[in-house]
């Protein structure tokens, strides 16, 4: 059985037992969501998110690119490989650099 967590997301087929899931676990999601594409995945339940976005410079008149990265981290009912597109929702802090759960991989 799965919670509402209160986004119009594709909901997981399989079922874990992970406590930070927010489908199955107690973990609450709140905030702001963040869209990016995967960089890393060698951590155990955690993986490394980039988001691009445009800077505008006055002086130049000009946009420049930026990155931004975070850490995110995986419940076991979501598949999340390398160079995906995933959609991540900001949650209380997991640890001292995680404080993003994914709730959706994207195609």
């Amino acid at each position: 059985m799965t919670r509402d967590i209160g986004l119009k997301v594709n909901e997981p087929k399989r079922e874990c037992t992970d406590k930070h899931c927010p489908f199955h676990g107690e973990l609450a999601i709140r905030g702001k969501l963040f869209d990016g594409k995967v960089t890393g995945s060698k951590a155990r339940q955690t993986i490394t998110l980039q988001k691009d976005a445009p800077i505008y410079f006055n002086k130049f008149k000009r946009y420049a690119r930026g990155k931004s990265s975070i850490h995110a981290h995986v419940p076991g009912c979501i598949d999340v490989e390398s160079g995906d597109k995933v959609l991540t929702a900001e949650c209380r802090p997991i640890s001292k650099s995680v404080c993003y759960v994914v709730v959706e991989v994207r195609s």
